[in-house]
């Protein structure tokens, strides 16, 4: 029976809490979404095992070196990627490679509304600052609204590193429920005739443009926002890579293999960490509650922004409000969003190219907005 006692001991049923049955239950609660859903499922899956990775719980004074906070543990060192803020420029690295910025330089206005949108994450940030997080905190908690997993940790890494799991895990949640979160907002802020807007079709991009784009994008916007380096650096590299025509294989390399095994790496290194005693909290309620609300400013704001614009274009340059949405840089679920909700009310509509402008543009812009807060709070 002693023998029996001791293993027992050492097994995880002995130390098992309810909070460890809550987190294993999110987590089960993901891997559904993805596979029945669909919801982002190359997100949601390596998240949501994560999550069960992370809960299984353990004897802490037997040594066993297996938890992310565990120093010395195999998935420690693969945690640093995230608390070091590594994997998130190597996946804008990827996505640059992956992105044709063509609809955005066929039409460079819509950059506007990827800036637009990013109202949602300073108003956030003011709100976080009110209900008592610090200011390092608060700028954490506000990226969430650019609908930028990478973005998010890069910055919680660099100030908030204990909020980590809460940010990332809440910034991934509202991407992946994009579909169910966006259009509600779209409809309610636009009118029937505003949904039926036609836009004229993009011009031709010529390759001179495509191979300058990511060239004097990338010493724009680092000039403005040199914080963000490493994150803007890394999508216009990459965007190079894809558009030079000479780096096809780096190109590829980036946009598929490295992209998707830092994917793996985050997305279970992340979900690992919200380790139910140190995830379950208040400030983690307050957190998602917070990422929520920002991330509907910023659908709302970008939506509004182009109905603003439209005051001063003349009739037959108006824009589509519907692509409003797609200033939050969930690449490219939002713009497919746009494309939908549009074909809801005038099926021959075609929004994509134009959402995409402004989707790609969110991406620019969260970085450049993460960039700036992290100058201000360092």
């Amino acid at each position: 029976m002693e023998g029996f006692e001791a293993f027992f001991d050492y097994t995880s049923f002995s130390h098992v809490t309810i909070y460890h049955v809550i987190m294993i239950a999110v987590g089960v609660l993901f891997i559904y979404l993805a596979i029945k859903k669909e919801y982002e499922p190359l997100l949601l899956i390596p998240i949501g095992f994560g999550i069960l990775l992370g809960n299984i719980p353990y004897p802490q004074d037997a040594g066993l070196l297996v938890g992310v906070y565990d120093e010395g543990s195999v998935m420690n060192y693969l945690y640093f990627g995230v608390v070091q803020g590594v994997y998130p420029p190597l996946i804008f690295l990827g996505i640059g490679a992956m992105t044709d910025f063509s609809s955005l330089l066929s039409n460079p206005r819509l950059v506007l509304l990827g800036a637009a949108a990013q109202v949602g994450i300073f108003l956030t940030f003011m709100g976080a600052i009110m209900l008592g997080f610090g200011p390092s905190e608060a700028a954490s908690i506000g990226i969430i609204g650019g609908a930028d997993g990478p973005t998010a940790i890069f910055l919680a890494s660099k100030l908030a590193p204990e909020l980590i799991g809460a940010i990332a895990i809440s910034a991934y949640s509202y991407m992946a429920l994009v579909p169910l979160i966006q259009p509600p907002i779209m409809r309610l802020l636009t009118t029937k005739k505003e949904r039926v807007i036609r836009m004229k079709p993009p011009r031709a991009v010529s390759k001179k443009e495509k191979v300058l784009f990511p060239v004097v994008g990338m010493l724009l916007t680092t000039f403005i926002s040199p914080s963000a380096l490493p994150l803007l650096g890394m999508l216009f590299f990459g965007n190079l890579l894809k558009e030079s025509g000479v780096t096809r294989r780096l190109a590829e390399t980036a946009a598929r293999p490295m992209i998707d095994v830092v994917t793996i790496l985050l997305g279970v290194t992340v979900g690992a960490s919200t380790q139910a005693d140190t995830f379950l909290t208040e400030e983690s309620v307050l957190i998602f509650g917070l990422g929520a609300a920002s991330f509907v400013i910023a659908t709302g704001g970008g939506v509004m922004f182009a109905k603003v614009m439209n005051l001063f274009l003349k009739e037959g340059d108006k824009i589509n409000p519907l692509i409003g949405n797609s200033g939050v840089s969930a690449v490219p679920d939002s713009a497919r969003v746009s494309q939908v909700i549009g074909q809801e009310y005038d099926e021959s509509n075609h929004l994509l190219m134009h959402a995409m402008a402004a989707n790609v543009s969110g991406v620019i812009g969260s970085a450049v907005a993460a960039g700036i807060l992290l100058s201000f709070m360092s």
